[in-house]
């Protein structure tokens, strides 16, 4: 993730901010300049619409927005729609599909931890040039999110993926309740970016892989026949747990249990590091250590323009540096895991799919 600044007053603000703290402007993101954006308002006759608002990003040249409804109504989103567009919902709210039961409270905070969660996502496939279209674009392939509660009746409401809808369970989105099922399932790394990350592998395996001849027969070498029986693979996870050699040829023991998951969980580990060398590069990270043999981090390439062989040069200094940083701060490591040498190839197959996907080179 970059970072962002106020352009009245250039305070530093985040993704998520709706409000400069500094000089109150109205901030937004333009999902079509790549940027948070301050804007002024802009008196406008109700048949103009209203709710018009002028940015003051030089690369949106003084065009006209209008806040996302989700935005102006339902504060839980902070994205601008152009004045022109027809749309009442933002490129990013149109994937939500359902929303959680508004009558319950506690509710509406799940669902705006979901959007968070779910926009970040969507800016990460945004820079990386994958295809991206709504059930709206494009009813046959298109992602579409569903935001749902257990009911008293009924089975669980499970998070999964289902021929382009995602599932999301809000209680995902309750902390405790979540550390609570990270706890049980003895998972070392549990977060709602992160389910976001894994069922959105499991779509673009979809989109990118099933079908291709090329693509299937590099991705059953490193990750096994994903035609093999999912139901009988599950239950055998769940009887006998994973291997105990799982950590020399997984990402997490979830990853052994078939070969679609192995390739979820290797995808949404692939966003986590992309995403967070965005955030070092943009921040202008350097590491220079005074000890020779100690890692160092100097490149400030951008991640969509990397080969695999530069991101992954950049990401172990980084992960030890922060995996020190938490241990002086006396909290668990920010990166608990290791990256066996078959791991690190199924990651490089990951970069390959998507820059091939985006015409860029691996």
């Amino acid at each position: 993730m970059k970072t962002f600044h106020c352009n009245r007053c250039q305070q530093l603000v985040f993704f998520e901010n709706v409000l400069c703290e500094r000089c109150d402007a109205l901030l937004g993101y333009l999902p079509d300049v790549g940027e948070i954006s301050a804007f002024e308002p802009v008196d406008a006759a109700p048949e103009a619409g209203g709710n018009l608002w002028r940015s003051l990003h030089p690369d949106a040249q003084g065009r006209l927005y209008r806040q996302c409804h989700n935005y102006a109504v339902e504060n839980v989103c902070n994205w601008m729609i152009p004045a022109d567009s027809p749309d009442a919902l933002c490129r990013a709210c149109q994937f939500t599909a359902t929303i959680p039961d508004l009558t319950v409270p506690e509710n509406r905070f799940y669902w705006y931890r979901l959007e968070v969660a779910k926009r970040r996502l969507l800016y990460t496939l945004m820079t990386l040039g994958l295809p991206l279209e709504s059930r709206q674009e494009n009813p046959e392939t298109g992602l579409e999110f569903a935001f749902l509660e257990n009911q008293e009746e009924g089975d669980p409401v499970m998070t999964g993926h289902h021929h382009g809808r995602i599932t999301l369970n809000i209680a995902e989105a309750d902390d405790a309740a979540r550390e609570k099922a990270r706890t049980e399932l003895g998972e070392p790394y549990r977060t709602l970016l992160g389910h976001f990350r894994h069922e959105s592998g499991h779509y673009f395996f979809d989109r990118l892989i099933a079908g291709r001849p090329m693509w299937e027969a590099a991705f059953r070498l490193r990750f096994g026949d994903e035609r093999a029986s999912y139901a009988d693979a599950l239950q055998a996870h769940y009887d006998n747990g994973p291997p105990a050699d799982w950590a020399q040829h997984y990402i997490s023991a979830y990853a052994s249990m078939h070969p679609w998951e192995d390739w979820a969980e290797t995808w949404a580990h692939y966003l986590h590091m992309v995403d967070a060398l965005d955030t070092a590069v943009s921040y202008g990270l350097a590491l220079l250590p005074d000890h020779p043999l100690e890692p160092e981090l100097t490149d400030q390439t951008p991640v969509e323009e990397a080969s695999f062989n530069n991101l992954m040069s950049r990401w172990f200094p980084l992960t030890y540096v922060l995996n020190s940083l938490n241990r002086s701060l006396g909290q668990p490591d920010g990166y608990p895991f290791t990256l066996a040498p078959p791991v690190i190839d199924k990651l490089r197959f990951v970069h390959r799919v998507i820059a091939a996907s985006a015409n860029k080179p691996a």
